[in-house]
């Protein structure tokens, strides 16, 4: 509020000078002693005006005198403005927060409007791995930052249950089951290779017995798909429960083609008059829309490629009203994304249709080398096992804490530490011991933390510097908010969280003794404890906020396993 109202001011005394349209910078600066905002406005005028900086940052400073809010205005280096709140002004942030409590943060950017975050979409042939962990967060982690910012959001899995990597499952499921029975039966070549295909063949000769030890004919190949198919599948919910992520809709590519949809796609790409036939092909000119070149459709066997069924999905989408999706994937897809675009502007899809957000592939060290958990798999860690090694809120961090485009090396040994320096046991802990806090003032005959209170403190009494680089750390919460949202980063809600606990642990530890913690917040002064107790409280909203965000608990305890 009062940052817009200091903006306005600048930008209002530039127009006297007969600049409209310049712009500058109005944040918080790194070291609190510079003020609670910082402009470079003077700089960027500099050479508009031709004029000195530092003398423009005084005219500046005497224009903007008296502005409410505002206690006092410093110019600084070679013309930087610092601006520096009344101490009320800071904390009053506080009783904000605490009034707004769980819903601090949220946004109405969206308006209400539809949005799809397509997510995961692994094919059912095999258990999740780290890369489809890495997705499940990311995904639901960039639904959850636009429903805080006021999307009506709709979670979808499309499972590949059609193609020939269903076939080569059915085969390998058949083969396995074979040699259960005592034959000598080769793994198809493409072959599934893990122990979990002989899980699979076991239960369904625990369900079918001998029925088809000797077909091997597409009723016996029919029959294993779909088991093995339903399998998996339901395995892959039940990981994806575990690690706290849900769907709205699971989407079947096999009722593209039941549905008619593959089908009508074909009809109505032709109707465009830019497919041809080459080589007994049916192709598409996707270099009409920016392709590297045209694609194939339909093969010459009369099969789809994988890029039909594609655009015939995204065509659904957008029948289903979804004119705002994006697409979580890794970064294997990067060569999909021109051709099912340009399939989609050839049906008079936007440009630009659908978001792609494409991650990179995750390793696990341990000791500095890669580990892999076990064989089940046949050749890589799973995402449960993962899960069960380090547990679901810090593997969820971990897989977040990056930016999407970078490779992730995911240190066990970090995430199985009990100190600060695991990230997500240092947000969580600074929580837990803001709880404490309150705790500790009931303890002393004292009211702890809570709304009543917070409403009738003077929080003008917090003017220590760690009080006011907190507050103002507390209040620029929606703004990462809406940040993080905006650009799909939810790495940018881990760097916020982690800076903000730090402050919490610094502020938390000033000034008292190493064996008291926490008891200076506890003063006989009464109005100033309850002041530190509201900074407290927003703290904790904060913190939680931001947690349940990213999927991960708030503590209110924790208690260090040795």
């Amino acid at each position: 509020m009062h940052a817009e109202r200091i903006s306005e001011a600048l930008q209002e005394a530039a127009t006297g000078w007969g600049v409209d349209d310049i712009r500058f910078r109005l944040d918080r600066p790194k070291e609190p002693s510079h003020g609670d905002l910082a402009s470079n406005i003077a700089l960027t005028l500099a050479s508009r005006l031709k004029r000195p900086p530092r003398d423009i940052a005084g005219d500046l400073a005497e224009r903007l005198a008296g502005i409410a809010g505002v206690e006092r205005i410093e110019v600084a280096g070679p013309g930087f403005l610092n601006f520096f709140l009344d101490a009320g002004v800071v904390g009053g942030v506080l009783q904000r927060i605490v009034a707004a409590g769980s819903a601090y943060g949220r946004g109405e950017d969206g308006a209400g409007r539809r949005i799809m975050v397509e997510f995961v979409s692994a094919n059912p042939t095999g258990p999740l791995h780290l890369g489809h962990g890495r997705q499940a967060a990311l995904g639901d982690v960039i639904a959850r930052l636009l429903e805080w910012s006021g999307w009506n959001v709709h979670r979808e899995f499309y499972f590949n249950d059609a193609g020939r990597q269903i076939t080569r499952l059915a085969e390998t499921v058949l083969a396995r089951y074979r040699q259960l029975l005592g034959h000598d039966e080769p793994i198809p070549e493409g072959g599934y290779h893990g122990e979990y295909v002989v899980e699979i063949a076991s239960a369904f000769l625990e369900r079918e017995g001998r029925r088809y030890e000797n077909d091997g004919g597409e009723a016996a190949l029919a029959a294993m798909r779909h088991f093995a198919v339903d399998v998996l599948r339901d395995e892959q919910k039940r990981d994806l429960a575990g690690f706290n992520v849900r769907f709205d809709e699971y989407y079947s590519e096999r009722s593209l083609y039941s549905d008619g949809r593959v089908e009508a796609t074909i009809r109505a790409l032709e109707a465009t008059g830019l497919t041809y036939g080459h080589e007994g092909a049916l192709w598409l000119r996707t270099t009409r829309f920016g392709d590297q070149k045209d694609r194939v459709m339909v093969k010459g066997d009369g099969s789809a490629t994988y890029f039909l069924p594609d655009v015939a999905y995204h065509m659904s989408k957008w029948e289903r009203g979804f004119r705002e999706v994006v697409n979580v994937q890794g970064s294997d897809h990067h060569g999909t994304v021109d051709r099912v675009r340009a399939g989609l502007q050839a049906l008079g899809r936007p440009e630009g249709y659908p978001e792609y957000l494409l991650h990179q592939m995750v390793t696990v060290e341990r000791g500095g080398e890669e580990v892999r958990f076990s064989k089940r798999s046949g050749s890589y860690t799973t995402l449960a096992e993962l899960v069960d090694e380090v547990g679901a809120d810090v593997a969820r961090y971990f897989f977040l804490m990056r930016r999407p485009e970078a490779h992730l090396t995911f240190d066990l040994d970090l995430a199985l530490d009990q100190s600060d320096k695991n990230p997500v046991y240092k947000v969580k802990y600074a929580h837990a011991r803001l709880c404490r806090l309150s705790e500790l003032a009931r303890e002393r005959g004292w009211a702890g933390a809570d709304s009543g209170l917070a409403q009738r403190a003077d929080t003008s009494r917090l003017e220590a510097p760690t009080e006011r680089e907190l507050i103002n750390q507390l209040g620029e919460f929606p703004g990462f908010l809406r940040r993080a949202a905006s650009t799909r980063a939810p790495h940018v809600i881990c760097d916020y969280l982690e800076r903000t606990a730090g402050l919490v642990n610094t502020w938390y530890q000033t000034g008292h003794p190493t064996r008291n913690p926490g008891l200076s917040a506890l003063v006989g002064d009464d109005e100033l404890r309850n002041a530190r107790l509201t900074l407290s409280l927003a703290a904790r909203i904060v913190l939680r906020n931001g947690l349940a965000i990213l999927g991960i608990e708030a503590p209110e305890r924790m208690v260090r396993d040795e």
